[in-house]
């Protein structure tokens, strides 16, 4: 993964959130470039990308001579003096680390005009750095160097060699750019993507087929209501019939007294209503508008349609039906062709039905 595109992605993962542009979470190493003429008048360039941003440092480059404290390497002491080449305005301090804090080391430098300051570490640690923290010294470019690569540059400058050093920003790095965690953290994300469309597929395929079920439901039963309507007993109301004598009988879905003519349907519970009210209601609800007794459940039509949708109605139905003042009968709904004497002798009180069973008789 090159340089270029680690930089484009951490900008993208600071911009989504994902992760703190600080040192808590990602910190960047330093391309440390010198230049300088070696005892034989030859021009020497050295490049690596060895150094490391302090915590507090902006990661920008920075350019000049190096430049030595006077007498302590460590450069802690508010009287130390940085003798630089005045040809050269731009100097960048080397020192070495121990005895102070690193802000007090950068903030030496940084009053005497230091462009930027390089803190190479302590003896025996090799080329191993560590990242710098110094909150008191913000503003002005620090990093650190390995023990070996600042002791060789310390000498060139005591031995009165001009070097000259070139800082620039390098790599970033920790958790969130380490090129496993980048693909570890793509294929997260492809797999929760995938995962939560699929559940959306799921679930709306689901509502879908609930939605498709509840509609040939109801319209199963809207049938098998339609079929439960023409069993109901249908009257038409005459002067003297008790329904048209008191104003206190009306039709519970119009709110409409009855009068002679009206034509009636007498459900199963023995409440009446008009026949052109009741039957929407009927297709729609399929129970009582005042006691709330279900037709289907009465006419024994709703445990068949529960027990397969598919199916005709059952071969034998319990109705209750009600002749003008008479008592309540409970009547089988049989096929009238049936063979069986004991069922032929059972007709339906309907007048809905009258015609059928007229034809059967004849």
């Amino acid at each position: 993964m090159g340089k270029k595109t680690q930089h484009c992605l951490l900008r993208l993962l600071c911009v989504a959130g994902l992760v703190h542009c600080s040192a808590a979470f990602v910190f960047w190493t330093a391309v440390v470039e010198i230049g300088y003429v070696n005892s034989n008048n030859e021009t020497v360039d050295k490049y690596c990308e060895c150094g490391m941003y302090g915590r507090n440092s902006p990661v920008d480059k920075a350019s000049g001579i190096v430049t030595l404290p006077e007498g302590d390497p460590r450069g802690c002491s508010q009287d130390s003096v940085y003798t630089r080449n005045a040809t050269s305005p731009k100097w960048i301090a080397l020192v070495k680390r121990g005895n102070c804090t690193f802000s007090e080391k950068i903030n030496v430098a940084k009053r005497q005009g230091a462009a930027a300051v390089i803190v190479y570490n302590v003896d025996g640690s090799g080329n191993s750095t560590t990242r710098m923290a110094h909150s008191d010294a913000a503003d002005i470019v620090a990093i650190m160097i390995g023990n070996t690569q600042g002791k060789e540059v310390a000498r060139l400058v005591k031995n009165g060699t001009d070097v000259q050093m070139l800082i620039e920003v390098g790599s970033p790095h920790g958790p969130w750019m380490d090129t496993y965690w980048l693909y570890f953290l793509s294929i997260a994300f492809f797999i929760v993507t995938v995962a939560s469309i699929t559940y959306f597929v799921f679930i709306s395929a689901n509502r879908l087929y609930s939605l498709n079920m509840h509609r040939r439901t109801e319209r199963k039963l809207k049938s098998e209501a339609k079929k439960a309507i023409r069993r109901l007993q249908v009257r038409t109301l005459k002067r003297g019939d008790e329904e048209t004598m008191s104003d206190s009988h009306m039709c519970a879905v119009c709110i409409e007294s009855y009068k002679a003519g009206d034509v009636v349907t007498v459900l199963t519970c023995d409440h009446i209503f008009h026949k052109a009210c009741i039957e929407p209601w009927l297709l729609e609800r399929r129970t009582c508008p005042m006691c709330k007794c279900d037709i289907l459940k009465a006419l024994g039509v709703e445990g068949d349609t529960k027990e397969s949708m598919s199916s005709d109605s059952p071969a034998e139905v319990t109705v209750i039906t009600v002749a003008g003042g008479e008592a309540l009968y409970e009547v089988p709904l049989t096929d009238p062709a049936s063979p069986d004497p004991e069922r032929q002798q059972h007709l339906y009180d309907n007048r809905a039905f009258e015609g059928e069973s007229e034809a059967v008789r004849a």
